[in-house]
């Protein structure tokens, strides 16, 4: 509230009753704060899927333990257990974040890129909304891939929310890795409408895919092999 601005809209996208998955584009490792003080302000505090070593981090994880946050242990045998506690967190009636990129965006112009399917799992196992956020205004505050924050002069989060992606149309069909692939990209497309419409633009005509440039999963794709994160 003391540190950023905020231009919160689309809010009444959000449903009034049941639980939901929110699915934001990635820019900084700041935006997890203000994506939840959007949450939070609508009414709707967030259980986010993370990276399982954030919950190792002192202090840091056991605020988010205590928050009941929903660990996600990527590349193991306990990747499922994830899916199972969002599946379970959505039917008891809340609202779970989920990064549908993974990790921050690579694209150089910073739109969102390439989507995992773990929002889709989810929505599709339960036929619960799925509700497009976009951001722009995190990274000022904090650039991708850097640790020292930039808190004045003030930055203002603008934030939008648009209408329910439209997915019924897939429900009750074999859960395909092509089933995945289309309701993911529809996720993406309407993350990425709303970005366009915050910042006046039109994004690429084509969605930056890290393993087409070679680029891990996650991390710093900027980072030599053997320095720190």
């Amino acid at each position: 509230m003391v540190l950023t601005k905020r231009d919160w809209r689309g809010m009444e996208n959000l449903p009034m009753t049941g639980g939901f998955v929110a699915t934001p584009n990635h820019l900084s490792y700041f935006d997890p704060l203000s994506f939840a003080h959007f949450l939070v302000d609508a009414g709707h505090p967030p259980f986010f899927l993370g990276k399982e070593g954030v919950f190792r981090v002192p202090i840091v994880g056991a605020i988010l333990r205590g928050a009941e946050q929903i660990p996600v242990y990527r590349n193991t045998g306990q990747a499922a257990d994830a899916f199972r506690a969002a599946v379970a967190a959505v039917e008891s009636g809340k609202c779970v974040g989920v990064y549908p990129e993974g990790t921050l965006t690579r694209d150089p112009e910073l739109w969102p890129m390439v989507g995992k399917t773990g929002a889709a799992r989810i929505a599709l196992a339960t036929k619960c909304p799925v509700i497009p956020v976009a951001q722009w205004g995190p990274q000022e505050v904090l650039a991708p891939y850097t640790k020292r924050p930039r808190l004045l002069p003030r930055k203002t989060m603008h934030f939008r929310a648009g209408p329910p992606v439209e997915l019924s149309d897939l429900y009750d069909q074999p859960v395909t890795g092509a089933l995945l692939r289309e309701a993911t990209a529809r996720i993406m497309a309407a993350i990425t409408a709303e970005l366009e419409t915050i910042r006046g633009e039109h994004a690429p005509a084509e969605r930056f895919d890290s393993r087409k440039h070679g680029l891990p999963d996650t991390g710093n794709p900027h980072r030599k092999q053997g320095e720190g994160a």
